[in-house]
């Protein structure tokens, strides 16, 4: 990878200087905390405030983008039946400006998403946040808990892989299957409010497609 490129990295179980030992290995100068909720009562080690003393000294800044970039939308018009919609999200304006921050530090800055799951499949940094900035010309590459470094195209193979869309099909193109593929783990991994079932969302959705206040 480049040094305009964008990493993604899950702090899963790890050590703190486990986690800060890889951004060093890979040239990283700027954390991005894309955690909706920056705590974890398993991982104590990661919450927000642990992480950004943790990174004091290291020469690598930190910048939470959970409110911007975060998988948990408080906006009821992103959730269909309860479950968020990647698509929708990706429309709203602090998403759109999180990305647009990520896109601007990046000319200077080797930075790093961070969230919590240690495959990047399995996470919304990757099925969300990294397919957006790829639609923006990004090139985007996963660190994995043993150091590797896995490209996006690589990533986005094995996620096809995972639903039998890897192969050359007849009447679908490449990245007609790779949607495909994208839209089938978005509902296996996008978070369910449970208060937002039912018509609530929907009509909210309506409201801002209308333009109504």
């Amino acid at each position: 990878m480049t040094s305009g490129s964008i990493l993604t990295i899950g702090h899963s179980t790890h050590d703190l200087a486990d986690l800060i030992e890889l951004l060093r290995r890979h040239d990283v100068t700027a954390l991005a905390d894309v955690r909706s909720v920056p705590a974890s009562r398993f991982a104590p080690q990661f919450n927000r405030g642990s992480v950004r003393s943790g990174l004091r000294d290291t020469g690598i800044g930190y910048v939470f983008l959970g409110k911007e970039l975060g998988a948990r939308t408080d906006d009821t018009s992103c959730y269909v039946d309860g479950q968020v919609r990647y698509r929708r999200l990706a429309r709203t304006p602090e998403f759109r400006g999180g990305i647009g921050r990520l896109m601007n530090g990046a000319r200077t800055e080797r930075i790093a998403l961070l969230c919590a799951e240690a495959e990047p499949l399995d996470c919304h940094r990757t099925v969300l946040v990294a397919r957006a900035l790829t639609e923006r010309g990004a090139a985007i590459g996963h660190i994995h808990a043993d150091g590797q470094l896995e490209s996006h195209t690589d990533a986005m193979e094995r996620l096809m892989s995972r639903f039998g869309l890897a192969d050359p099909d007849l009447f679908r193109t490449p990245s007609e299957r790779l949607a495909d593929a994208l839209r089938r783990q978005e509902r296996r991994i996008a978070y369910v409010n449970e208060d937002y079932r039912g018509d609530r969302a929907e009509e909210s959705w309506r409201r801002q497609l209308r333009g109504d206040s």
